[in-house]
């Protein structure tokens, strides 16, 4: 009997996951994306001989680390959010929302990176014109003999540039501008963006050159283009800022070269933008008399304890669904510190409008405010105020019990030297500085009686 020829059949990935599925479907069955799903050609089996490596395996403790220092880029906070400053061969995508200051942030980069000699700076913007560019960099004061810059958009310009510099830093404004023509798809599309960035990373690892990508966002605010895009990358930094105020933060998302937890503080002025290295008592109203309505708190951004406030306005309402209005807060949590206040604290919730929000635009989300947002919104239930040289940390447990959170003598000794000098904590929170007063609470109803929040 004649054997059937076996037929070799096209398998389709998709651009956003990289899963593989026999057939074409409109649906990632792995990420859920619509339409990434694309054909990759005919399977085959192939066989790969052994081939001569490029440098011969050595043992670890033998491996030149020096070359691999990072070097600092002279912008202090973005040093303390990249683990010191840009590694050699470093790929990094600096993504945020539209004028928030990206641009103007890397401007100062690629002026510091000049400034301290070396190797000069290559600035290649794709989205603006090189006078464009120009006009900022004399507004902010960003202008130096050893800072080239490009108006490109197509990629092998883009190398004939690097060959033409030969730059120490390299910054390409934006990633999703940039296009292949040996690539088909759109600038901006997912084949092309995908494309362009494993091109960039190459030339990095190659050169030894560290290379700073500017990325959109989407509308929920994470970094647009394919989820690969993330995974060539290094560092994956997001640059945050509410339009209605001057403060903007970096936050860390990826870093293999340190911590990826880490914040950055900035400022953003009509010349310029200016690391903040002391930020907490931009997050903060300070007033010499109590006020209702308010509690003060201490987040951990990676290593870096901030002070927050938290602010609540409680009004009676005769609507059947009473409003919940949150700023700057995680609404879940809200919701859950309201229901265990009216469950365990005994305090009725459902026939108010509650309206929560934190000062400086600063957004809290740490299970360590829990405790600040109960006893705020319970002080403007009663109109009763919280001292105001206290300050509470704990994680508020449905049961109504507090909870222990991590860190609690570093956020206290931060909060001491702002002059707080009482504390309300959970039990089993540590050692505290001596400075301070430390009020202990096991649980929710325990806290409203100690601060007379309830008669």
């Amino acid at each position: 009997m004649a054997k059937t020829a076996r037929v070799a059949r096209p398998t389709y990935r998709c651009a956003e996951c990289g899963h593989e599925v026999a057939k074409w479907v409109g649906r990632c069955p792995e990420c859920q994306a619509w339409g990434t799903v694309e054909e990759r050609g005919v399977s085959r089996a192939a066989r790969v001989v052994a081939g001569a490596p490029s440098a011969p395996a050595r043992p670890i403790g033998e491996v030149d680390v020096e070359s691999a220092r990072a070097q600092r880029t002279g912008v202090d906070e973005l040093d303390r959010v990249l683990g010191g400053g840009l590694v050699p061969g470093a790929v990094v995508l600096l993504a945020g929302e539209p004028g928030v200051g990206k641009s103007t942030l890397l401007l100062e980069v690629a002026y510091q990176w000049a400034a301290k000699g070396g190797r000069p700076s290559l600035y290649i913007t794709g989205e603006e014109s090189a006078g464009q560019v120009r006009l900022r960099a004399e507004r902010t004061g960003n202008i130096h003999g050893a800072m080239y810059l490009a108006a490109e958009s197509d990629l092998g310009a883009v190398l004939g540039q690097i060959e033409a510099v030969d730059p120490g830093v390299l910054i390409v404004d934006s990633v999703q501008t940039m296009s292949s023509p040996e690539v088909d798809g759109v600038p901006g599309g997912v084949t092309q963006v995908r494309s362009v960035t494993a091109t960039l990373v190459a030339v990095a690892k190659e050169r030894s050159l560290p290379i700073v990508l500017v990325g959109h966002v989407t509308k929920d605010g994470s970094v647009a283009g394919p989820r690969v895009l993330e995974h060539l990358v290094d560092v994956v930094l997001q640059f945050e800022g509410d339009r209605h105020s001057s403060l903007r933060l970096v936050r860390g998302i990826k870093n293999r070269f340190g911590a990826a937890d880490e914040v950055g503080c900035f400022e953003l002025r009509d010349d310029g933008i200016v690391g903040v290295p002391d930020p907490s008592g931009l997050f903060l109203n300070r007033r010499e008399q109590d006020v209702t309505g308010t509690a003060v708190t201490v987040v951990v951004e990676g290593k870096r304890p901030l002070l927050g406030e938290v602010q609540a306005l409680v009004t009676p309402t005769n609507l059947p669904s009473p409003r919940r209005a949150v700023s700057g807060l995680d609404s879940a949590r809200v919701a859950m510190a309201l229901a265990v206040l009216e469950k365990r604290g005994r305090m009725a919730m459902h026939n108010k409008d509650v309206f929560t929000a934190t000062v400086g635009g600063m957004r809290l989300t740490e299970p360590a405010v829990d405790l600040a947002v109960a006893l705020a919104v319970a002080s403007a239930a009663t109109d009763t105020p919280l001292p105001h040289d206290l300050v509470v940390v704990g994680e508020v447990g449905l049961s109504g019990e507090l909870r222990r959170v991590n860190g609690v003598g570093r956020r206290l000794t931060e909060a001491a030297r702002l002059g707080y000098t009482k504390a309300l904590v959970p039990p089993d929170a540590g050692p505290l500085p001596g400075e301070t007063r430390a009020l202990v609470a096991h649980d929710l109803l325990e806290a409203l009686h100690l601060l007379k929040l309830r008669k």
